[in-house]
């Protein structure tokens, strides 16, 4: 995969999910994507290359890193519940959108209800 087409898949995958924003409270070199102003997706490329970072569930962590070499522990993030995506490798399309949707669905089942944007439970499953 592309270097630059890494974040790009992530940043539209984005567009696609309700009340996801971007912010830069750590500066310019970090774009910071929530969902109700929790953390869901961190683009950065201070490590020298063009990373996406997403929370997952640990299990599904320990074996999308085992499985993928271009998927590695979260920057500069919690080991057990963020992976990191690098580029350069074969990591498809498909399953960077999946991986961002995963994390944003992390974030919102764990909202208050009220502030949910979507169902986590049913959200998607008409769309693939």
């Amino acid at each position: 995969m592309q270097a630059d087409s890494l974040q790009q898949y992530a940043r539209d995958r984005v567009e696609e999910l309700p009340g996801a924003g971007l912010e830069h409270p750590f500066g310019p070199e970090w774009e910071v994507f929530k969902v109700r102003d929790k953390v869901f997706m961190l683009l950065t490329e201070v490590t020298g290359e063009p990373i996406v970072i997403v929370k997952a569930a640990p299990e599904d962590g320990k074996a999308l890193r085992e499985q993928h070499d271009d998927i590695t522990p979260g920057y500069h993030m919690n080991k057990r519940h963020w992976i990191t995506l690098h580029p350069g490798g074969k990591l498809q399309k498909q399953l960077v959108e999946d991986l961002v949707t995963e994390s944003y669905l992390l974030v919102v089942e764990n909202l208050p209800r009220a502030k949910r944007p979507v169902d986590p439970a049913t959200f998607g499953l008409s769309t693939r």
